[in-house]
């Protein structure tokens, strides 16, 4: 009897374990469709509220769907571009996962809304003109295949796990439907031109001062007889070099909508933050770094809380600058279907605006840890200090370009600064490689070459980066001469 007992609670508990392992997979598989279903009934409600407040006139139809377009276009940046500013900090584990969702929403809405402007040009920073596509009709569907084409494209992106730029995306449909509408005498090939040729100076510049910064680091304060000394050195530098750096990035881009300041006084500006916060932060490091051991797992701790402030201060200028892309084309549909033809700027409603600011916080939170996990951790290791180096870099970049007039992508200026510290990485271990090569007494790791890169991610990423603009113009040529066919 007893023995038939036993056998039976061993059958129940291995039924029961069965049981829990299908309720598991079900829990798992049924994750991706939760999303999905949050962000349709999002992009519903969109709908609904753009139908309430325009009407249900042909007219106003139209509205409505350029209303959902935009919402399914700020969906995917902020499950796409919103990565690049958090995932330094989550691969190096300043903030979990759980907590930079909710302090990325927070910033990209803020920026979103506070800074993201009243007025945006319709034709997308001047890619076709206005001319061209001067009857409203064919402007509301070259600016609807744009917007389209471009969300597809992103979505594209992130489900292969390929961080692109959704500036880049939204040009290549702006361009592709303009040809498709007026052909292409209609493009400024011209500004084409310059932003090909950000695809190869936005990266670079950002792996270069990354790399730059990461080598300071090192051969300042990890490679020094006392670390913790001369962390106390050069951190209240570095963190007031940071403070300055976006200061002057917030003043050019973030807060450039609400009041207009130039290139130098930004810079000046930029500059006295940068010295005030030097000289507030050396009792704050003193103090922190007292009893700290001498090794270099110690020093991750006095980069942790300027990491965090500068993910956020990138959330901001982002949702300032970047929400354009997805509410842009959706004001310029609403300002053609209300007044009629195209414009070189239009007001952007308020309701328009809240749909981008809330749409990037809404698609982060339900698709964002994916591309957040593989740009803090897949690409390459990051800690405290390389993420560090990641976003003072990314700032960095954007002061530089905006002085010499170059169109660059945060998106490539962020992953370029990762590619940056992880390939600085590399050639630094081969050097020391090279110089203990007859050294037997090393250990084994010092004595081999060590890949610390995923090539397979670079090939990937760099891979979506050069079709970006023309895939996306290619899409938005088939959708707008589909949208001419059904409405003959």
């Amino acid at each position: 009897m007893a023995e038939q007992f036993e056998k039976s609670w061993k059958t129940l508990n291995k039924d029961l374990g069965k049981i829990s392992a299908m309720e598991q997979a079900m829990a798992y598989t049924s994750r991706p469709l939760v999303a999905s279903g949050v962000a349709l009934a999002f992009m519903a409600l969109t709908g609904i509220i753009a139908a309430a407040l325009i009407g249900f006139d042909p007219l106003g139809l139209i509205v409505v769907a350029a209303a959902i377009i935009g919402a399914y276009m700020a969906l995917n940046i902020g499950a796409n571009d919103v990565a690049n500013n958090m995932g330094p900090a989550v691969g190096a584990r300043a903030l979990t996962i759980g907590t930079a969702l909710i302090v990325a929403a927070i910033c990209e809405t803020a920026g979103a809304l506070i800074a993201g402007g009243d007025v945006v040009g319709t034709v997308s920073r001047g890619i076709i003109s206005p001319e061209a596509v001067a009857e409203t009709q064919t402007f509301i569907w070259a600016m609807m295949a744009a917007l389209l084409a471009g969300a597809l494209w992103v979505n594209l992106a992130t489900w292969v796990g390929a961080p692109v730029s959704t500036t880049h995306s939204i040009v290549g449909g702006v361009m592709g439907a303009g040809i498709a509408a007026a052909g292409f005498s209609a493009v400024n090939w011209e500004m084409m031109g310059r932003i090909a040729a950000s695809w190869v100076i936005s990266p670079l510049l950002g792996g270069l001062f990354a790399a730059a910064f990461l080598g300071i680091i090192k051969s300042r304060i990890i490679y020094r007889p006392n670390m913790i000394d001369a962390a106390r050195f050069w951190v209240p530098i570095l963190i007031g070099i940071m403070g300055g750096c976006f200061t002057t990035y917030l003043a050019l881009k973030g807060f450039s909508k609400i009041y207009k300041i130039s290139f130098e006084n930004a810079l000046l500006l930029g500059l006295a933050v940068g010295i005030v916060l030097t000289i507030a932060m050396r009792p704050v490091i003193r103090y922190q770094s007292k009893g700290m051991e001498n090794r270099k797992k110690s020093l991750k701790v006095l980069f942790n809380i300027p990491l965090i402030f500068s993910a956020a201060l990138l959330s901001f200028a982002h949702g300032a600058n970047d929400v354009a892309n997805a509410i842009g084309p959706v004001a310029a549909i609403v300002h053609a279907v209300q007044d009629g033809g195209a414009s070189d700027s239009v007001a952007i409603p308020l309701w328009v605006m809240l749909i981008g600011a809330v749409g990037l916080s809404v698609g982060l939170l339900l698709f964002g840890p994916k591309l957040m996990n593989i740009v803090g951790s897949e690409i390459t290791r990051l800690n405290a200090m390389r993420a560090y180096c990641v976003a003072l870099a990314a700032a960095i970049t954007v002061i530089f370009a905006s002085g010499l007039g170059l169109p660059v992508s945060s998106t490539h200026i962020a992953i370029g600064a990762v590619f940056g510290v992880g390939f600085f990485r590399e050639w630094y271990h081969e050097r020391i490689l090279k110089e203990n090569r007859l050294d037997t007494t090393s250990p084994p790791e010092v004595r081999t070459r060590r890949k610390v890169v995923r090539r397979g991610h670079f090939v990937t990423i760099l891979a979506a980066w050069v079709v970006t603009v023309p895939a996306a113009a290619l899409l938005s040529a088939l959708l707008f001469y589909g949208m001419r066919l059904i409405t003959l």
